[in-house]
């Protein structure tokens, strides 16, 4: 059972960045497709990016492209999201997510429902 624990939230100002960090226990990250997603106040949640489990491919929602940057280190079972030039929109509680062991190198998620294991997020507040 693969367990993901975020850290790196906070309180920052707008126009600030962050960078978010998802270990992983339990089981190792390489061959899962790694996503990050976001829950805003009353709102669903939303992707953000996801990213190859050979890292050879990154994909962000096209909101965010640009902003968000997915990267990840299998040696070190951890998947990162920089986010720069921060926004009060960007105000939301993130979430990575790990597919199910993959076959093929160039599988990615944009859905939710696509994969098996979640963290239980972490707290970005951006003050205006």
């Amino acid at each position: 059972q693969v367990q993901l624990v975020e850290s790196g939230g906070g309180l920052v100002q707008s126009g600030g960045s962050l960078r978010l960090s998802c270990a992983a226990s339990g089981g190792t990250l390489s061959n899962r497709v790694m996503g990050w997603f976001r829950q805003a106040p009353g709102k669903e949640r939303e992707f953000v990016a996801t990213i190859t489990w050979s890292g050879g491919r990154t994909v962000s929602a096209d909101s965010m492209k640009g902003r968000f940057i997915i990267s990840r280190d299998n040696a070190k079972n951890t998947v990162y999201l920089q986010i720069n030039s921060l926004k009060p929109e960007d105000t939301a509680v993130y979430y990575c997510a790990a597919s199910s062991i993959q076959s093929g190198v160039s599988h990615y998620y944009t859905k939710g429902d696509e994969y098996d294991y979640w963290g239980q997020g972490t707290q970005v507040t951006v003050s205006s």
